[in-house]
């Protein structure tokens, strides 16, 4: 008997079961290709725009594809949460769930039951997590040792991406831009500009602060001690403010007196902005011609148009707030910096603000040889910083390259021989999970995986608990030496993340669909 309406379905049981796997399995396939320093890039075309990217970033793809899997959307939150919190590790974690799940589905197949299998994954879980943190190296006591960690966290996360021919130049400035925020992980202080024009390496981080906007006329294009209003406020003089007003006069002589009154209201404006004591005027919105050459004839340099984003972050720079009323000059807080001046960047003029109050600013301009190069070489700079930026934080770093999924792997097999009854078999199941990254590793980059991963599985029982897989190479070799390091809180979180979102699915016996709302006819 149905007890649903009309449109609405339910698939049980095994069908549910199935379901799950199937989408969530469809997706890790789609993703594992870019995983690594040899992954592959994904063209993304909007169907509306026609617009491409191109991309290797597991959380800009997932998030650009639409879904109709239950089970295949939890793998993208779970990516987005990565993302958040992390930064990077999005492609890792959507695999690993997707392989945790792959191993489960066999399980299922063998007849043990799902919350067996859960059971012995929290087993498996927490000895992976526990060999993950005795694994883990924290230097941040030696600043040249610690500097040199961060360097090879953010050479290792560039390897992957776009930026890995450049990895040395880009990781050197991802460290200096961190460096600069002295602890804090808040990246609105690093600006990142993209100028199309160049080369890669012509990109480079200027200290202070860069808006893309233009001086006004008749100002001068260089200014020291600035004392700077931020203003959100309305410059214009021929519009009335009052939406859908209209004026009927019987007159060219009334609309001159309009024009005059609305002017001498201008200039009143204009009065009241000069009696902060500022030389420097930005405003979110346009300054028309009579306020700007008022505005010059005080001496106070004039910008415009320099939208939300630019004044949120010029306020946040320069220790300002911004106004929208200026009857009371001494409640304002103004911003400041040493130098305002116009500078070249190819072949478009910009704003530079040098000695900004907050010391920490920087920009990064970023230069490419098309839009969808910059585009990218932004995504993977952002992942760089924030990883960087958390490992300033949580200052523990374990080594990359397969190396510390067969540490944890090895632990698990440890573990599972103690462990009693069916619990055992799942526990194992986890640990082929986790050997499946450094697989994935080795297939991507053309080599053959199953002898590489059975020659690092022996050098870890043999003892040598730093190898990994040599991607330039082809062998095993000290990840150590080569410098291939992550962050362990990266690399946590990534466990953590995937053996939840793994559980999740796996308890899943029922799929319910409601019924399409019915819009109503007019």
């Amino acid at each position: 008997m149905n007890i649903f309406g009309a449109e609405a379905t339910e698939e049980k049981a095994e069908n549910a079961r199935l379901s799950s796997f199937v989408g969530a399995l469809a997706l890790g396939d789609l993703v594992k290709s870019t995983l690594g320093p040899k992954g592959m890039n994904k063209i993304l075309q909007s169907a509306s725009t026609g617009e491409i990217s191109v991309t290797n970033d597991g959380a800009t793809i997932l998030k650009s594809i639409q879904l109709d899997n239950a089970a295949a959307k939890i793998l993208v939150n779970i990516s987005k949460v990565q993302d958040d919190e992390v930064g990077d590790g999005t492609t890792s974690v959507c695999v690993l769930a997707a392989e945790l799940l792959r191993e489960a589905e066999k399980l299922v197949a063998q007849r043990i039951h799902p919350q067996t299998i859960v059971e012995g994954y929290r087993i498996a879980s927490a000895a992976a997590l526990k060999a993950l943190e005795n694994a883990a190296t924290d230097h941040a006591q030696d600043p040249a040792q610690f500097r040199q960690d961060l360097f090879n966290i953010a050479r290792t996360t560039l390897s992957s991406k776009v930026l890995s021919q450049d990895k040395e130049y880009f990781a050197n400035l991802a460290v200096d831009a961190v460096l600069r925020l002295k602890g804090s992980t808040d990246l609105e202080h690093i600006q990142i500009i993209k100028k199309v024009g160049g080369k890669l390496t012509d990109s480079y981080l200027d200290e202070g602060f860069i808006l893309d906007k233009s001086i006004g006329v008749n100002c001068p294009k260089r200014l020291e001690n600035a004392k700077i209003l931020i203003a959100n406020t309305s410059m214009d003089t021929d519009k009335i403010k009052i939406f859908g007003a209209r004026v009927k006069v019987d007159g060219a002589g009334k609309l001159a007196e309009l024009e005059r009154a609305e002017r001498e209201k201008m200039k009143t404006k204009v009065e009241a902005i000069a009696t902060h004591g500022i030389n420097v005027f930005v405003n979110r919105q346009l300054i028309y011609n009579y306020p700007d050459s008022l505005l010059s004839e005080k001496g106070i340099m004039t910008i415009e148009h320099a939208d939300f984003e630019g004044v949120e972050r010029l306020s946040l720079v320069t220790g300002g707030e911004i106004a929208s009323t200026f009857d009371r000059p001494d409640l304002v807080k103004l911003g400041h910096c040493d130098l305002i001046e116009e500078i070249m960047i190819g072949e478009d003029k910009l704003i530079k603000f040098s000695g900004v109050a907050a010391g920490e600013a920087c920009t990064v301009v970023l230069r490419g040889s098309t839009n969808q190069m910059i585009d990218e070489a932004d995504r993977s700079l952002h992942d760089a910083l924030s990883v960087l930026s958390q490992t300033v934080k949580e200052t523990r770093v374990v080594l990359g390259g397969g190396c510390s999924e067969m540490l944890m792997s090895c632990a698990i097999e440890e573990e599972a021989r103690k462990v009693q009854g069916k619990k055992a078999i799942a526990a194992e199941a986890f640990g082929r999970a986790l050997r499946q990254i450094p697989t994935i590793l080795a297939d991507n980059a053309g080599y053959d995986s199953s002898d590489l991963v059975a020659k690092l599985r022996a050098a870890h029982y043999d003892g040598q608990s730093d190898a990994g897989l040599d991607m330039n190479e082809g062998s095993i070799g000290s990840m150590k030496k080569l410098g291939v390091t992550e962050s362990y809180k990266l690399k946590r979180q990534v466990v953590l993340s995937a053996s939840e979102a793994a559980e999740m699915i796996l308890r899943v016996d029922d799929i319910l669909r409601a019924t399409p709302r019915r819009r109503e006819a007019m």
